[in-house]
């Protein structure tokens, strides 16, 4: 792997700014628990299990600063940064599953010396990040057994390394098939407004060596129509019981392009992005964004001053669309709501 999001140091949490990339590859320092709170609202981290991994971490630095304080007022600082963090980003569900796994650690040693709490938070933040790692391989390994040798594949957004704590969701899908040799490349749609397919997506492939062909949104379907594309990969940033999917806005449409043109739409995804408090997609939350996000690029304006707009961040596609959910667990196929239980162990 030759891209990574993120790195824990002595002096902080470190986050390559990607809203800067591709043209500045620059590392930002966190030291506090808003610094990384900053960090994930305004898009320096993105991407659900990267966003996850960076909270918990946000955690363990109010953890490491606040060691010097007496246990009432430390507990009380802790509870600040997992409720601070919490209010970020209400779609990706990672986040407040790493979060509860802080809270946990927080409250099963309520009757230790602070110090040890605070070791005990960093270890925790620790061991989400390697554990990402590990997911994001298995993923990857799963999903490559179901890319044929030269298929092209289309992607949206980025679910790569610069979005997870390993190589990537949907990333690891081609990565693993890359590394066993198979002759592939990628479509990576651009994804509007804010460019993470092309800005972030190409440049992570790039480096990698994997062939990447940059397309405008509005494309994949006359490729498709001309058969220059065999299947998508996407990631998630929430998936509910029944397996409907919300990713960044836009997936829907590929999915209906892939149902009309009879192709494969596979999504990769932990099983710590699966929601299980959510019967379906309808009651997943989702995040409006910034109108200037949609009326500029890189500030500069390409709409009229004063234009109405709407900025919904991502969008549900329903699990009649889905082909397949690719989890560290195994490929998951309908009825999803008996295959998803499975996977998460209910039998």
């Amino acid at each position: 792997m030759t891209v990574r999001a993120m790195e824990w140091t002595a002096a902080g949490l470190k986050l390559i700014e990607q809203t800067l990339l591709p043209d500045e590859e620059t590392w930002i320092t966190c030291t506090s628990w808003v610094e990384v709170a900053d960090a994930i609202r305004r898009l320096a981290v993105r991407g659900a299990p990267a966003i996850g991994c960076a909270a918990a971490y946000g955690v363990a630095v109010t953890a490491r600063t606040s060691r010097g304080l007496d246990r009432a007022r430390f507990d009380v600082a802790i509870r600040e940064a997992i409720d601070g963090l919490a209010a970020t980003r209400p779609t990706a569900v990672n986040l407040f599953w790493a979060l509860d796994r802080c809270r946990q650690v927080l409250e099963a040693s309520s009757g230790a010396p602070t110090e040890e709490a605070a070791a005990a938070l960093e270890a925790e933040a620790i061991e989400i990040h390697r554990e990402d790692e590990a997911l994001c391989r298995r993923i990857g390994e799963h999903g490559a057994e179901l890319i044929p040798d030269g298929a092209s594949i289309l992607t949206h957004c980025n679910a790569g390394a610069l979005a997870t704590g390993g190589d990537g969701t949907a990333l690891a899908v081609v990565r693993a098939a890359h590394a066993q040799g198979k002759k592939i490349r990628v479509f990576s749609d651009e994804t509007r407004p804010l460019l993470q397919g092309a800005r972030l997506t190409v440049w992570e492939l790039m480096r990698d060596g994997i062939e990447v062909i940059q397309i405008c949104d509005n494309m994949a379907a006359s490729l498709m129509r001309r058969g220059e594309i065999d299947l998508a990969v996407v990631g998630t940033d929430r998936t509910a019981a029944n397996g409907d999917v919300a990713n960044k806005i836009g997936t829907y449409g590929v999915a209906v392009l892939c149902r009309h043109h009879e192709l494969p739409l596979y999504v990769a995804l932990p099983v710590s992005t699966f929601d299980p408090e959510l019967s379906d997609g309808s009651q997943i939350p989702i995040e409006e964004r910034d109108p200037s996000e949609v009326t500029a690029v890189r500030s500069v304006r390409i709409a009229p001053e004063g234009a109405a707009v709407r900025n919904p961040a991502f969008d549900v596609t329903p699990n009649e669309l889905v082909t397949a959910l690719i989890t560290d667990r195994g490929v998951l196929r309908p009825p999803y709501v008996e295959s998803i239980r499975q996977a998460l162990g209910g039998g």
